[in-house]
């Protein structure tokens, strides 16, 4: 199990990032809030990952802090959840703020991510309720940057913010819609920050 990746930024295309690590390189899935704090191209960062193993594809996932792994992989053990579905509720709030909604049984919340209908959102609420004191691990590793001299992105930051949220399961034209919002509050915005501002509109 590769349990950590720290290597230098070669690709950035949201919600997914290439790592160069001692001349090999891994292209990481990553949820909205780890793509939006990583460095610039080029850049040193450091991630906590989770490999998915199938049959005929090896996945790695890739995550800021221990709070959001072991929350990915409490989602995976749901029925009903899988992988895409996991990284959208990683995207959507932070894990306090999940946690908030499983307490209260707040499934109004969780219904407004893409991918949780009502009983999807009743199973967590259930499931999850129980285990909600084993999150707070007290971790604050998270990105670590140096100083290398980013490479210019030959993808636009709306579009690229656009794909990001069809990527994490949000329509087509509700992407586009929550991004044409953000670029109304932040017309010069970056991609992590149009991605940003659009999550925050939908929720």
């Amino acid at each position: 199990m590769i349990g950590s990746l720290k290597g230098k930024i070669l690709i950035k295309q949201a919600p997914q990032v290439l790592i160069e690590t001692y001349g090999i390189g891994y292209e990481i899935e990553l949820p909205a809030n780890t793509f939006i704090e990583m460095p610039k191209i080029g850049e040193e960062i450091f991630l906590y990952t989770h490999l998915q193993v199938r049959e005929n594809e090896h996945t790695l996932f890739g995550f800021s802090n221990l709070n959001d792994r072991y929350l990915f992989r409490m989602l995976l053990k749901i029925s009903g959840v899988g992988a895409k579905l996991a990284l959208a509720i990683l995207s959507a709030m932070s894990v306090s703020d999940f946690e908030r909604c499983v307490r209260t049984e707040d499934s109004n919340t969780l219904v407004k991510i893409p991918g949780v209908g009502k009983k999807t959102a009743e199973r967590l609420v259930l499931e999850l309720g129980d285990k909600l004191s084993t999150w707070q691990m007290g971790d604050n590793a998270g990105v670590q940057a140096s100083t290398v001299k980013s490479t210019p992105s030959v993808v636009s930051a709306q579009s690229e913010a656009e794909s990001a949220l069809v990527g994490l399961g949000y329509k087509p034209v509700q992407a586009t819609k929550a991004v044409a919002a953000a670029l109304r509050s932040a017309p010069d915005g970056s991609c992590e920050d149009l991605i940003r501002l659009s999550l925050k509109g939908m929720i």
